[in-house]
């Protein structure tokens, strides 16, 4: 059975490389870690009764390494660097209690509808990133379709294709999300910026080996037809024609109702972590109303989306998280033991009794 006692953190974890990226040695970390659990007497996460999942969102160097594409450094100017450390910590200290790591990786390839490749204003220019792409614009023609691009979607003419764009962008504005950001070229598939954070993925491995465990791996992001800031869901589902472009993740919603309790980390607040719980809490209205209280947000292991004289999400995200609270959630420090969390004794009691 987990236990919710923390654990002290190993001695190889080094917080000043956090922000940095470098090679996880596994073979050394497997042996330390299963060192680790004859020493702390750690038990397989299979025969956890209290069955806790961590869903970490994107942390990925792409979000969280200075200098890469969309690097979330939040007010602080450090912001996701800050909150991995905390993270990792995190995961070590409670290593014990975590039955399992959820990590959402998104996930993106050149010509999608949030690049600047997809789209052209009439002199042919690409518009440029951080552009916001309104229904007005689309309308007005201001920005189009790229015509180079049309033979990537053989199912559509230049004409369909651009039909779609305007009910993008429509689909958008009538559902209260954010405007088409064009986004610089960030998570491409097979670059480096994909790979999730050096430090969480040594945490994700040591955890994995030492409760028996495999990590849970998300992709998500790849239609190139939809923005995907929710791991359980895609921004638009169907065309202007009703017909299905895409689905929401009902095996992963599943997965996660099943916990006693999830926790929610990652980045970036205001945008895939925002969605993220925002599909959650839509998914246990079709459950029960107290399925909320099942949800924990690590307040200091996320940051929103800051671009100095471009744009500042703090607002957005800091609402969000009293909407959140209003239907239930709760929100946590990573330093607060597991125990004294809100609802955590009386779970912890309905599991053993």
């Amino acid at each position: 059975m987990s236990t919710l006692t923390q654990l002290p953190i190993p001695p190889f974890f080094e917080a000043q490389k956090v922000g940095e990226v470098w090679r996880v040695p596994y073979q050394e970390r497997a042996i330390a870690a299963k060192a680790w659990a004859d020493q702390y007497n750690l038990s397989p996460a299979s025969e956890d009764r209290l069955r806790i999942g961590l869903l970490a969102i994107d942390v990925q160097n792409t979000f969280c390494i200075p200098h890469f594409e969309l690097f979330v450094g939040g007010r602080s100017g450090m912001g996701a660097v800050e909150d991995n450390v905390r993270l990792c910590e995190f995961i070590y200290r409670n290593l014990a209690c975590i039955t399992q790591i959820i990590a959402t990786m998104d996930t993106h390839t050149a010509t999608q509808i949030f690049h600047a490749v997809f789209w052209v204003n009439a002199a042919g220019e690409h518009p440029p990133a951080m552009t916001m792409i309104s229904v007005e614009d689309v309308e007005r023609g201001v920005w189009r379709v790229n015509p180079a691009i049309v033979p990537q979607f053989p199912q559509c003419t230049l004409e369909e294709l651009q039909a779609y764009a305007l009910h993008y962008v429509r689909q958008l504005n009538q559902h209260g999300k954010f405007l088409l950001t064009i986004w610089p070229y960030h998570s491409m598939l097979g670059g480096i910026g994909h790979a999730l954070v050096p430090a969480f993925e040594e945490a994700c491995f040591f955890h994995s080996i030492a409760r028996q465990t495999q990590t849970k791996f998300e992709l998500k992001g790849d239609n190139p037809l939809t923005e995907n800031y929710s791991v359980l869901k895609p921004e638009v589902l169907v065309d202007e024609k009703l017909g299905a472009i895409a689905q929401k993740n009902s095996r992963l919603i599943a997965a996660l109702l099943e916990f006693d309790a999830v926790v929610i980390a990652g980045q970036a607040k205001s945008h895939c972590v925002a969605w993220t719980v925002e599909d959650l809490l839509r998914a246990h209205d079709e459950r029960e109303q107290t399925l909320a209280e099942h949800f924990y947000l690590l307040e200091d292991c996320t940051s929103p989306v800051v671009v100095p004289g471009v744009a500042d999400y703090t607002a957005q995200a800091d609402a969000a998280v009293e909407r959140w609270a209003e239907a239930g959630m709760r929100s946590v420090r990573s330093t607060d033991p597991v125990e004294r969390w809100p609802g955590m004794a009386e779970r912890r009691a309905a599991v053993a009794g």
